[in-house]
């Protein structure tokens, strides 16, 4: 890929740009190859021959060479300050047995003689061949009796050493605090919040960028931050629109998750920066730590997990928001979290009237437990989904976590993506990084190559759902799609043959017959390589550049 430039002295924002010699991925030109954006726009889509109009005019051309200009993506659930400090910090999301993740810990205590309070992520005892978390005894060794706190995957539970638990007093009176167990509820945020007070700003913004420049190297043109006082703090959530607002990089659209009761609430969301109280504003916790509230047991320990919200707080909530013109939303993974966040917006739209409950666009994240009943309901009131394909990807199949924590049965209704299309519910895509990695191609391909094939997308949906979804799922109808009118964000990708999908109501067959006339993209069949990130551009500039190209 190269690029002529004509004049250097305009603003990158407003500069005029065309790109040909490549695909345009773009519902306006389904054979298009040159694009020109202007003004932070999409100007015009069209044919290479058309483009020469346009070539003496502008101030820079870019020869694609043959790659593909797709929409960039959005993240619809990230957290952002923890991605970066997992990126250039101590993740154990790699370590395959319980030994290999204490030396882990081992090595990075050494090399951090400095830090007064050592951060990890991403452990996963369910793939150990051990089975179990690490014992305080053995991270209390490995960090040298250092302070050390390690979240689960899921962020929902965690193990942390002695030395930081002599941190927050009275911690072992707390809810969630069982001598030899991780921690979870009450104990895993006040431990957490200690952990996360020992985060200078200036190792807050080096992760907070590290993390943006990750996601845009990996074609992710916009990131919906989820953060709340359960998760980070104000500080943290405020500093990061911050940043993002001064330095070239993904738009961040901020969400912030706590409860709203009246005029007073929504206006100090607002005043943080946030497009809506929404996000992990708790439901239940997570599968993988047994906290998900199930209807039924678990099926590798007892009980049915943590209900955080019944209906009447949702219903609260829902109504408050609705009354204010905020978005509203929940974290809900459980079959019963669903049935009380659904019954909860089913008592605010009998308050409110169901048409403004539509008209807000409220939000349920991860949304992995749903019936038939809890799917209609998501259609009617107009929730989006937001949800991770990579967690099927992980978790999902006969022998996954789902399958230990659910038993073979109730696994496989997990995740229901396309049982969710049928019935009409706008789809958002994202990864719940850290918990999942920053990588859109995967969650596209995981989505379609779904381990319960009923429940499989096709890759035009699912593309549809990462890139044009997270824009819906913020009240945005216009953006998300390369069109006239629409901010230039995209990508630019080196990738193989592009192909159509042939109608088939699961997924897997594929054409690359032109008179479809629908655009292609990347044949994403498991094994096949995807598709390699060249250029990220949001808002008309120019965030990420693949070097050497």
């Amino acid at each position: 890929m190269t690029s002529t430039t004509e004049s250097e002295s305009a603003d990158p924002g407003h500069r005029t740009v065309l790109l040909r010699g490549g695909e345009v991925h773009s519902p306006a030109g389904p054979f298009a190859t040159a694009m020109v954006v202007e003004r932070g726009h999409v100007a015009w889509v069209g044919s290479e021959g058309a483009a020469d109009a346009f070539a003496g005019g502008v101030d820079e051309v870019v020869d694609l060479r043959g790659a593909l200009v797709a929409p960039a993506f959005t993240d619809a659930h990230v957290h952002t300050t923890v991605t970066g400090l997992a990126l250039t910090g101590l993740d154990l999301s790699a370590a395959r047995t319980l030994p290999e993740a204490l030396a882990a810990v081992r090595a990075y205590a050494a090399g951090r003689p400095g830090d007064r309070v050592l951060l990890g992520h991403g452990w996963d005892a369910s793939r150990w061949p051990e089975g179990r978390p690490p014992s305080r005894t053995e991270l209390d060794e490995a960090a040298g009796g250092r302070p050390l706190y390690l979240p689960r995957i899921d962020v929902h539970s965690a193990v942390a050493t002695t030395a930081l638990l002599d941190l927050v007093p009275g911690v072992t009176a707390l809810d969630g605090f069982h001598p030899g167990a991780p921690l979870t509820g009450a104990a895993h945020h006040a431990v957490r919040a200690a952990a996360h007070a020992a985060v200078t700003p200036a190792r807050r913004a080096e992760a907070q960028r590290a993390a943006l420049a990750h996601a845009a190297s990996q074609g992710i043109g916009t990131v919906h931050e989820c953060g709340g006082p359960e998760i980070s703090d104000e500080e943290d959530f405020t500093a990061l629109l911050a940043l993002a607002g001064r330095e070239p990089g993904p738009r961040v659209v901020g969400y912030w998750a706590e409860a709203v009761t009246g005029a007073k609430d929504a206006d100090r969301v607002r005043e943080l920066g946030a497009l809506g109280a929404a996000g992990d504003l708790f439901a239940d916790g997570s599968l993988g730590s047994r906290t998900a509230c199930l209807h039924q047991p678990y099926a590798d320990g007892p009980g049915t997990g943590v209900a955080h919200l019944d209906a009447a707080a949702v219903a609260a909530h829902v109504t408050a928001c609705t009354e204010a013109g905020l978005q509203a939303g929940f974290h809900a993974i459980g079959d019963a979290a669903l049935t009380a966040v659904t019954e909860g917006v089913r008592r605010a739209a009998e308050t409110v009237g169901l048409a403004r409950i539509r008209a807000a666009r409220h939000r349920v994240e991860h949304a992995e437990m749903l019936t038939p009943r809890t799917i209609a309901a998501f259609a009617e009131f107009g929730l989006t989904a937001s949800v991770q394909p990579a967690f099927d990807a992980a978790w999902g199949g006969e022998d996954g976590m789902y399958a230990q924590r659910l038993g073979a049965e109730r696994a496989r209704t997990l995740n229901p993506f396309a049982a969710l299309l049928r019935a009409g519910v706008p789809l958002a895509f994202g990864s719940d990084s850290p918990v999942t990695p920053l990588d859109p191609w995967g969650s596209v391909r995981a989505a379609a190559f779904h381990r319960t094939p009923e429940h499989r997308i096709s890759v035009r949906a699912a593309f549809t759902a990462h890139t044009r979804g997270g824009w819906r799922a913020t009240g945005r109808d216009d953006a998300g799609v390369l069109v006239p009118g629409a901010p230039a964000d995209y990508a630019v990708w080196r990738t193989g043959e592009l192909l159509v999908q042939a109608p088939d109501d699961r997924v897997a067959r594929w054409s690359t017959d032109p008179r479809s006339g629908t655009p292609g993209l990347p044949d994403l069949a498991p094994g096949a390589e995807l598709p390699v990130c060249l250029r990220t551009v949001v808002g008309g500039r120019t965030v990420f550049v693949r070097p050497n190209e």
